[in-house]
């Protein structure tokens, strides 16, 4: 995971500065009318996020391991655009992904260990105790 986040590092610096460019340019942007504020706002984003991802070949899908081999990296760039030009929060949004995920697997992996066994025979009404197997144990301490 701290491989992730760390590989994931560029694609946050790109988001932060297209958040504090739509910052810088907030103010011209209130010449634009109310309505279209928010349109011209997202054009200008999502153009700057895509030359980003295009420029420095950032590719979010492939960080996550989301691409099978042999997969178009062209969709992974327009993604990543995508995800640069919502600034700070689309980042965000992946390591929450992520986070949730691999809480998910631990819990997973807590259900189907040798102790939960223990417990569920006993509540059964068996005498017989299962007992982790040191590999088991030293498995369950790497995830």
């Amino acid at each position: 995971m701290d491989k992730l986040v760390t590989a994931l590092g560029p694609v946050f610096v790109a988001g932060l500065a297209i958040q504090q460019l739509m910052e810088i340019l907030d103010p011209i942007l209130d010449k634009v009318s109310g309505e279209f504020k928010r349109c011209v706002a997202g054009v200008i984003s999502l153009v700057a996020g895509l030359g980003l991802a295009f420029a420095v070949e950032l590719h979010v899908l492939n960080l996550i391991g989301a691409l099978k081999e042999g997969q178009h990296i062209l969709v992974d760039t327009l993604i990543t655009g995508v995800i640069i030009s919502g600034g700070t929060e689309g980042v965000n949004s992946i390591l929450k992904f992520l986070k949730y995920s691999k809480e998910n697997k631990k819990n997973d992996a807590a259900a189907k260990s040798p102790e939960n066994a223990n417990v569920n025979a006993l509540a059964a009404g068996t005498t017989t105790v299962l007992v982790p197997t040191r590999e088991a144990l030293e498995a369950m301490n790497k995830k």
